[in-house]
């Protein structure tokens, strides 16, 4: 079975300051919000270095990405996209355009 390797995060501050970001955009009364943000930009939802460059997540989002150690910047790809698949079977349908791999 799979186990995925643990990594120290190396800038704890940053790394959860970028965290609660991510997560306040994924939370249960603002991912319609941010799903319709991303379907508008014209964006895939697993874009995640397009979504930030555009600062859907937040203005500052972008400069705590890049502020980032590289294990820390992995680290927070896959939290984000772990969001992206937990979000209600509901909203991927109606948001299918930025769900879509095309």
């Amino acid at each position: 079975m799979f186990e995925q390797a643990a990594f120290a995060i190396r800038d704890e501050q940053g790394y959860k300051q970028l965290h609660a970001l991510i997560e306040a955009a994924f939370n249960a009364r603002e991912v319609e919000v941010f799903l319709d943000r991303v379907t508008r930009a014209k964006f895939g939802v697993r874009d995640f270095e397009g979504v930030l460059q555009r600062g859907l997540l937040g203005k500052e989002a972008a400069a705590l990405y890049a502020a980032l150690p590289v294990s820390d910047q992995g680290l927070t790809r896959e939290r984000y996209l772990r969001l992206v698949e937990r979000a209600p079977l509901e909203l991927r349908q109606r948001y299918f355009r930025a769900y879509a791999y095309y």
